[in-house]
């Protein structure tokens, strides 16, 4: 394992066990609102500080984007890019959690030069270790995994999410969608935690996912994953701009155009 990846799990289950312990006591937990249908709680707040203590001891000079405490640069190149940022969700599926459903994980990736080149994702409540290298594919418990070899629609399970706030047109257009897919394949699956769902299209479990309103820290370790499994990830125009837009599609390579051909009406719910 590369040494910057296994600093990175080092971190994935320092954190994970703050949230394992947590989670033995739910009542216990304070519980704040960020937004609609949006949570922290105290064990995000103590689980990101954990993975930042960890790298900033094994990289001082390495950046730090982390959902709850926000970025702190490092050393940047001529042109003002970082060489090392490390991009954090410390508890993807904080609703989940406060609700004691067992469906959420530690996502840590390290961006360099804006490319994503390490993804750890850690799932506490199952013990289960994704990651990945850029160019030394992705594994599941030290396990190798790839996408799924489906290719036909009616045989697909699929993953979605969309922000909390998503109203009005927006939702009717995403509602519609959604049932138009879940009519064209085996179902589709709302789990609560993009970075899990996009883990399970790399395992194949799901052959595919669409989502938007996600964050760099939804997506940078779960997109290597997918793209190191074999699979395809882009934005609703088939692009590569889902970091900035928040808009992502990932499946395997015969599924992700037949999906992506799905999501057209979706455009139209943009802001």
């Amino acid at each position: 394992m590369h040494p910057m990846l296994n600093t990175a799990v080092k971190a994935a289950r320092r954190a994970g066990a703050i949230i394992n312990r947590a989670s033995l006591d739910l009542d216990l937990v304070k519980v704040s609102q960020k937004g609609p249908g949006d949570f922290v709680t105290e064990v995000d707040k103590a689980a990101e500080a954990a993975i930042v203590d960890i790298l900033k001891t094994a990289y001082p000079e390495h950046g730090i984007l982390a959902e709850e405490s926000g970025e702190t640069l490092g050393v940047a190149d001529a042109k003002g890019q970082q060489e090392n940022l490390w991009i954090i969700d410390p508890l993807d599926g904080t609703t989940n959690f406060i609700h004691g459903l067992p469906t959420y994980a530690v996502s840590i990736a390290l961006m360099q030069r804006g490319q994503i080149t390490q993804a750890c994702i850690f799932d506490p409540s199952r013990n289960e270790l994704f990651t990945a290298t850029r160019g030394a594919g992705a594994f599941l418990n030290d396990r190798r995994i790839r996408v799924s070899r489906r290719t036909r629609m009616p045989e697909t399970l699929i993953g979605t999410s969309f922000a909390p706030d998503t109203s009005g047109k927006r939702l009717a257009l995403w509602t519609k969608t959604f049932g138009q897919i879940s009519a064209s394949t085996a179902g589709v699956r709302r789990q609560g935690s993009s970075v899990l769902e996009l883990a399970n299209v790399a395992a194949g479990r799901l052959d595919g996912y669409y989502g938007s309103g996600l964050k760099p820290w939804d997506l940078a370790a779960a997109s290597l994953l997918v793209l190191e499994a074999g699979g395809l990830i882009g934005d609703f125009d088939g692009e590569q701009g889902w970091m900035q837009s928040g808009e992502v599609v990932a499946a395997t390579p015969k599924v992700f155009p037949q999906l992506l051909s799905m999501l057209e009406p979706l455009k139209e719910a943009r802001d």
